[in-house]
């Protein structure tokens, strides 16, 4: 019996310690996508991608134009068939064929490396910025004693009731003015 009672006061005690440890833990939320919206970095980030696309948009534009005068050619080519002419004009219209064909397959190749390369591209721009918006939420969280940082821009978070925004924090962390809109969260 005298086991048995220890046992308890020991769970007990266990209980009380964690109880006391849970309470101490400090709550915090941010919106990161404000962080990251107001970084100087995205602006510059987005022009270099809207440039990069639109010079892939103006090399396929630029081959589907050629298919175009091409597929013109071979259709009015194929006006001017007649039964003199049948073998010369047979021969290039299936010559012209291959050719469309080819660039046909080589415009839809290049849209394809052109939606990859814009995917790497726009890792390669974005991905820097996010570590850089994250080491600084990490940084202001350490600081500041939190144990838990809740992210509201992604709508996981439905209701809070206390806690403190850290968003101003981190933009000063970033060196962006805490005032930068910041879109107020749903409660």
């Amino acid at each position: 019996m005298r086991k048995l009672m220890n046992a308890f006061f020991v769970t007990a005690g266990l209980l009380f310690t964690v109880n006391i440890a849970n309470a101490q833990q400090k709550l915090a939320h941010l919106n990161s996508a404000a962080i990251i919206e107001a970084m100087p970095e995205v602006k510059t980030a987005r022009t270099t991608l809207e440039a990069f696309q639109k010079t892939k948009t103006a090399d396929i534009d630029k081959m589907i134009s050629e298919y175009q005068t091409k597929l013109k050619a071979a259709q009015d080519k194929e006006k001017t068939l007649s039964e003199a002419n049948k073998e010369t004009v047979g021969k290039e219209l299936q010559t012209a064929g291959a050719e469309l064909q080819d660039l046909e397959k080589r415009i839809t190749d290049a849209r394809t490396k052109a939606q990859q390369e814009l995917e790497q591209k726009n890792a390669e721009l974005f991905n820097p910025i996010q570590v850089k918006a994250d080491a600084a939420i990490k940084a202001v969280s350490k600081e500041k004693g939190f144990t838990y940082v809740f992210d509201t821009a992604n709508q996981g978070l439905v209701y809070w009731d206390g806690g403190e925004d850290i968003t101003p924090l981190v933009k000063t962390k970033l060196g962006i003015a805490a005032t930068a809109a910041t879109p107020a969260p749903k409660k």
